[in-house]
């Protein structure tokens, strides 16, 4: 075994990594890496991603381009042409971004679940009680991206982008170690909450995107401000955008989070498994026609 390997398999350990990036003063670290991210220069560029390597699985088989100006660049590459196909069944609600399956399942009194008996409230995490009135017994998905998946995400369905919510937060890790040792760990984080109607079935589906530690910011194409730790308000956006199923939407600048919600009457896919990969475009959500 050589050494790059043996650093790499350190590397990885989720105890490692949890222990180096949840145990740093995480706002000044992501303030750091994403100037540094976006500092254009190819030699810096190249030893960033060969370090960033040592960290995660990094495929750019499907990349529209593997020379980028910055590392900020490779973290939002585009894809080529065809890389993805958008499920065109009518009846089904496509997964926005490629991710792991994570915790799933029904809205039970409001709460759903982080992790194996780690439970969170939806108030807590939408603060809308409007809105969570919508998904008391629906369904939810948890999907995560690590760091060096593809980071755009998309519309899930022909629909109508009603309103986004932005809520400046903390950047914990939210790998699974994480996940099992910080309470309310999604409630807790930067995040933006997008309302979707959906076209021709009149279901509101919302999607929360969670950033995490080092390049926590969310773009938006329909909201004309980068939702970062800089950003200070205003905390509802109003927007009122028409999307096409598979049209991209934004994207992280880093790995993160993405958790769809879905209301009574729409199900989870039986394609679904905890620790599956979905790629975007296929299979998440299941429409019950009346």
């Amino acid at each position: 075994m050589t050494a790059r390997s043996v650093i790499r398999r350190i590397a990885r350990q989720e105890d490692v990594n949890f222990l180096l990036t949840n145990r740093l003063p995480r706002r000044w670290l992501t303030l750091f890496v994403g100037w540094l991210s976006r500092l254009e220069q190819p030699l810096l560029c190249r030893a960033c991603i060969a370090i960033w390597g040592l960290f995660t699985e990094l495929d750019l088989s499907d990349a529209h381009t593997t020379h980028f100006r910055s590392l900020r660049e490779c973290f939002t590459r585009s894809l080529k042409e065809g890389a993805r196909r958008v499920d065109p069944d009518p009846d089904v609600v496509v997964s926005p971004c490629d991710g792991i399956v994570g915790a799933m399942g029904r809205v039970s009194a409001g709460t759903v679940l982080q992790a194996k008996g780690f439970p969170y409230s939806l108030i807590e995490l939408l603060g809308d009680a409007e809105l969570v009135e919508q998904y008391l017994h629906g369904s939810f998905v948890t999907l995560r991206l690590t760091s060096g998946m593809y980071h755009r995400f998309h519309a899930p369905y022909d629909c109508r982008v009603q309103g986004v919510t932005y809520v400046s937060g903390d950047t914990w890790n939210v790998n699974p170690i994480a996940l099992e040792r910080i309470a309310n760990l999604f409630c807790k984080n930067e995040r933006a909450i997008i309302r979707c109607r959906l076209t021709g079935s009149d279901h509101l589906i919302t999607l929360v995107p969670v950033a995490a530690i080092l390049v926590a910011s969310i773009r938006l194409h329909f909201v004309d401000v980068p939702l970062n730790l800089k950003y200070r308000g205003p905390n509802r956006i109003a927007c009122d955008a028409t999307l096409t199923k598979g049209s991209e939407m934004g994207w992280f600048e880093h790995g993160s989070t993405m958790i769809a919600f879905a209301p009574p009457g729409v199900s989870l896919s039986s394609r679904l498994h905890p620790g599956g990969l979905i790629r975007m475009g296929e299979p998440l959500l299941n429409l019950t026609r009346q």
